[in-house]
């Protein structure tokens, strides 16, 4: 087959955002080569761009020598994988790939045996829309080899996958490596491509992060009033705290505090009013039985 991705300074642009900035590199075929990266790199856009979806500000994407666009039945040259759920929920696996296979002059029995080749043969009649995010994976690796192409591309398949589908998915990968196709992969993780890949291509971004910190409460133009300074001592009922976005004056316990409710308690005391409950203001019950004078308790 021999056929390879030769990407050669990509710019590209989305409004004010940077997405590629002189992206380079070839994807040789007879090995899986990752595209690593955190998201926001400009992983999706390179495939885009090569795919023909998207158009660079500046460089070139071919595909063995030609752009996406020339090239004939592009199903029979690249097959790809960029987003699994674009299916119609509303129609059986099956159905999604017959449609394809006849856009390319391709048969029945073609769709029977990707189907077998991805493992959903047993599930073929069920719509996509059932369809767990591992199983679209699935159906869309198989929409990706109809056409049999030497080439393949896939963003992100590992994604929605169970251990046991990540197993397979790897050495599925290397199946098709053996088979001298050109694998491109991309992901935001290494550890999925472990021991599947045999060249790493990576995209780095550069972005200026924006700290944001909470904004200081304003001060209050009334200052709080500590034990021992004018007014009422040792009560703070001046300090201002910030509820809801008013101030509000709640109690504060300063220096001095308990002294100062001590000596008041004692001077409750020694005029009677202290009461049990401890409230100001309310005198303490008096009893209202009292011995005769005449007799005296036996």
């Amino acid at each position: 087959m021999g056929t390879s991705i030769e990407v050669d300074g990509l710019h590209k642009r989305f409004g004010g955002t940077k997405a590629l900035d002189g992206m380079t590199f070839t994807v040789s075929p007879g090995r899986v080569t990752g595209f690593v990266g955190p998201n926001g790199a400009g992983k999706s856009t390179t495939m885009r761009v090569v795919l023909g979806l998207d158009a660079p500000d500046a460089g070139t994407a071919l595909v063995g020598g030609r752009r996406y666009a020339t090239l004939p039945r592009p199903l029979g040259w690249v097959g790809a994988l960029l987003d699994a759920t674009a299916q119609q929920p509303g129609r059986s696996a099956r159905d999604h790939l017959l449609w394809l296979a006849h856009s390319q002059g391709l048969g029945r029995r073609r769709v029977d045996e990707v189907l077998d080749i991805v493992g959903l043969a047993g599930a073929a009649r069920r719509k996509a829309g059932g369809y767990s995010l591992g199983m679209r994976q699935r159906l869309g690796i198989a929409a990706a080899l109809l056409g049999d192409p030497p080439v393949l591309m896939f963003d992100e398949p590992f994604n929605g996958m169970d251990p046991q589908g990540i197993v397979w998915m790897r050495g599925f990968l290397r199946a098709l490596a053996d088979g001298d196709r050109t694998v491109l992969v991309s992901s935001h993780l290494m550890s999925e491509l472990q021991d599947a890949v045999g060249r790493r291509v990576g995209a780095a971004v550069a972005r200026r992060l924006t700290v944001h910190r909470r904004r200081a409460l304003a001060p209050s133009r009334r200052r709080p009033v500590s034990s021992g300074a004018a007014g009422r001592p040792g009560t703070g009922r001046d300090r201002p705290v910030a509820r809801g976005g008013r101030h509000r004056r709640a109690p504060v316990r300063g220096p001095g505090h308990d002294r100062v409710g001590h000596r008041r308690r004692r001077r409750r005391r020694r005029r009677g009013d202290a009461h049990p409950l401890g409230s100001p203001g309310r005198r303490r019950p008096q009893p209202s039985c009292r011995w005769p004078a005449t007799s005296a308790p036996t």
